[in-house]
């Protein structure tokens, strides 16, 4: 389905586009959104593109009291070439939907998903920025809208889709950041919601972050939430460690998400030789390889931030410097890998890059 397929009710009063030197992250939103329904018996329809606005909700919406919601993020990027890309669209529609069946959601023709993306980009393309290290977020959002208090599936649901160009996450940029593993603060259990992408999960992560934050820390990793002691997920990325010649990282066992950039990377590393293990790793395990100075190198993989190198990582008071607190080598060079593919730079073995059709 082409971009024309889909109504598209232009804004009368577009907004200042912001000098691609000042864009935060999520700072700033696009002219336009995507909208779609869903209604039981009736599926999902009205698919359509309107002027970026406030949604209109009734103080009973079943969203704002029982929580069926779920998003993703990804990004468009421009090119060199003036072209624009999207990296791995069609994994992050998937996610979504898997997202969806784990809050009792409609899922969504995948299709339709992607559609939904290349038809926005394609009309607010002026939008996307042009400087090294910018790009257009997109954030699809399916929340319920059924107007009732009572605890069950919604029967009605609304998928909107809105648009933010953005700069690096980090203030620090790609620079190693300062972790604090936490057994006091969990974030999901086997058998909940861990594994996807719902208010809920960033909402009760607040509290762990401000925590880390108030002792120096940048980001707060999780432990699991039996024994305290198996690396989870650091903030809102999935957490990987190189020891030795080993990268290990926590599997996909229901708790963590199935990030698409920590997909991408373990990608990257098995293509170029190295050892990828995903299994359980304990925090004690990599404390003592800190210490012993066999924990080469650790980072984040997102969306948002790509790769984001540790440079620090505390501990119940113990803290080990990894890597002389500089960036290693294989996460620079899986960050330059990920960023040369999503820009069109460098060759796309994978096909994980796709071209967005812009609209007149």
């Amino acid at each position: 389905m082409s971009t024309g397929a889909f109504p598209i009710t232009r804004t009368q009063a577009p907004k200042a586009k912001p000098a691609d030197d000042s864009l935060a992250f999520g700072k700033v939103l696009t002219d336009h959104m995507f909208l779609m329904n869903y209604d039981e018996g009736r599926g999902w329809h009205s698919p359509r593109i309107e002027p970026y606005g406030p949604l209109s909700l009734d103080p009973a919406t079943s969203v704002l009291h029982y929580g069926q919601a779920i998003f993703d993020g990804l990004k468009a990027f421009r090119g060199e070439d003036g072209r624009i890309r999207l990296f791995r669209a069609d994994r992050h529609a998937e996610r979504l939907n898997r997202s969806a069946r784990i809050m009792s959601m409609p899922e969504m023709p995948v299709d339709l998903v992607r559609q939904s993306f290349d038809a926005l980009v394609g009309v607010d393309h002026d939008w996307v920025p042009r400087k090294a290290g910018t790009s257009l977020y997109l954030r699809p959002t399916v929340i319920a809208t059924d107007v009732m208090l009572g605890v069950h599936p919604a029967h009605s649901y609304l998928y909107f889709l809105i648009l933010s160009p953005v700069g690096s996450y980090y203030k620090e940029g790609v620079k190693p950041v300062r972790i604090l593993a936490s057994d006091r603060h969990v974030r999901a259990v086997k058998g909940g919601t861990g594994e996807a992408k719902t208010a809920a999960n960033y909402a009760q992560s607040l509290s762990g972050q401000q925590d880390a934050a108030a002792q120096g820390y940048t980001q707060v990793l999780y432990l699991d939430a039996v024994e305290r002691k198996w690396l989870d997920e650091v903030g809102t990325m999935n957490i990987m460690v190189r020891i030795g010649d080993e990268v290990i990282t926590p599997p996909l066992a229901g708790t963590i998400l199935d990030g698409v950039t920590r997909n991408s990377t373990i990608q990257l590393m098995r293509d170029w030789g190295l050892k990828v293990t995903e299994r359980p790793i304990s925090i004690e395990e990599v404390m003592a390889a800190g210490e012993a100075g066999t924990l080469k190198e650790m980072w984040g993989t997102g969306t948002a931030a790509v790769v984001s190198p540790v440079g620090t990582l505390g501990y119940k008071g113990r803290d080990v410097l990894i890597n002389g607190g500089e960036t290693g080598e294989l996460t620079r060079r899986l960050y330059d890998a990920v960023v040369g593919i999503q820009y069109g730079r460098t060759n796309d073995p994978h096909g994980w890059t796709s071209l967005v059709p812009v609209a007149g």
